[in-house]
């Protein structure tokens, strides 16, 4: 009988260790067990097609070498927004376009990388750029998560270097169930968002998600879970991914 009260004990003591281990994580760590739950390694070498109101979007890894795309049609010509390593161009039937000025070039550019990173978080939380800030611990929907602040150095941060971002990362599976963020741009706001339709996809785990407006400005963008559960969010739209096909190469 003592016996078994010291295994009971000792099992007692250990998953409080390693339950106190998992609420130590720092934000770097639960970020990168967020990416691995969400395919880890396997973003670094895939082609990835999916529909986004109306356009087709692709993004094709090889290590460190990237290359995203959007297509559609313009009347009679199909556009091709192509932003890799080299920088972005505008191809129109097949021929590089000449962008005039400057400036639609790098919002052209924008709006493609902006699809394309929401699409597949949490991949790219671990840009160079990236300033990660572990806020605590949050309940929502009675399941607990980890709340990581992202904002950006801006050097290397993008234009919206300003925006802030909070995730919250379930404690257990690591999955981004909600995310939230301020801008700056437009006279700036918040908007929080709650994942749904979530699927696995060739070994990449993918989600949509239902896009919320604050009602009142009173909240900052770190308390808008708080405000999802007094349910003083307006739903504005829906982001949904479609035609989701996901090629892993060697």
């Amino acid at each position: 009988m003592k016996t078994y009260y010291l295994f009971l004990l000792l099992l007692i003591i250990g998953i409080s260790c390693s339950t106190k281990n998992e609420k130590e994580l720092s934000a770097q760590q639960i970020i990168d067990k967020a990416i691995e739950a969400a395919g880890g390694t396997l973003f670094e070498k895939a082609e990835i097609d999916f529909d986004f109101r109306g356009r087709h979007y692709r993004s094709i890894r090889n290590g460190g070498n990237y290359q995203h795309e959007r297509i559609f049609n313009d009347s009679l010509d199909v556009i091709r927004d192509v932003l890799n390593n080299e920088g972005f161009e505008r191809y129109i039937n097949d021929s590089i376009s000449t962008l005039t000025p400057d400036s639609m070039k790098v919002k052209y550019a924008n709006s493609v990388n902006s699809v394309l990173y929401f699409a597949l978080l949490p991949y790219g939380l671990n840009d160079p750029a990236v300033i990660k800030k572990h806020l605590g611990e949050s309940s929502i929907n009675n399941k607990k998560y980890f709340k990581i602040q992202i904002s950006f150095h801006q050097e290397g941060g993008g234009k919206d270097y300003e925006d802030v971002f909070v995730y919250w990362i379930e404690q257990q599976y690591f999955t981004v169930d909600y995310f939230a963020y301020s801008y700056v741009t437009d006279g700036g706001g918040a908007r929080f968002r709650s994942a749904y339709n979530t699927r696995i996809v060739n070994g990449i785990r993918f989600s949509d998600y239902i896009n919320y407006k604050p009602m009142s400005k009173h909240y900052s963008v770190d308390i808008l879970d708080e405000a999802f559960q007094k349910n003083d969010l307006k739903e504005l739209s829906r982001i949904e991914a479609e035609n989701i096909k996901v090629n892993i190469n060697p």
